[in-house]
């Protein structure tokens, strides 16, 4: 019984050492899951637009396919960092959620503000009123961001 009492402390204290890497590991995995959600649903199924669409349809293709890779590589690499997290026992998943939502809304909001407004790369859809696609896209991309700072700070604790 007390074996198994130092562990479960062993592995509470692995996590808190490794709280910076579960929320990093969970902030890639977010960016990954989005940008692949946003790639296949509105690239690929909807066809509302490409990642670049500045150009023609094949570049615009090109950089879908681009933009593809970029959420592969997030994901794969994040899985990566997970396992080893796991094999240190110090996952969190408090913690590790916590850093996914933050990851996906602040992907969420770069794309909604930066991408579609600033550097006009695109936009969420053509030959519509733009304004209701923007604003739900971005309180979402907040709504995300909220609670993955909520998650974070109730794991910022040692007692946590």
């Amino acid at each position: 019984m007390t074996n198994m009492y130092e562990e479960q402390k062993h592995k509470h204290e692995n996590r808190f050492q490794y709280k910076q890497r579960n929320m990093w590991t969970g902030i890639l995995f977010g960016l990954g899951v989005v940008a692949f959600i946003d790639e296949v649903i509105f690239h690929q199924l909807l066809h509302w637009h490409h990642f670049y669409d500045k150009s023609t349809a094949a570049i615009g293709l090109v950089s879908d396919g681009l933009f593809h890779a970029f959420s592969f590589f997030a994901t794969i690499g994040s899985a990566f960092l997970l396992a080893d997290l796991h094999r240190k026992h110090g996952f969190w998943l408090k913690r590790w959620l916590g850093g996914i939502f933050l990851g996906a809304g602040s992907f969420q909001l770069y794309d909604g503000i930066i991408q579609h407004k600033f550097m006009k790369l695109h936009q969420i859809r053509y030959n519509v009123e733009i304004l209701p696609y923007d604003i739900v896209w971005n309180i979402l991309a907040a709504l995300l961001i909220i609670i993955g700072i909520v998650l974070l700070l109730q794991t910022n604790q040692k007692g946590q």
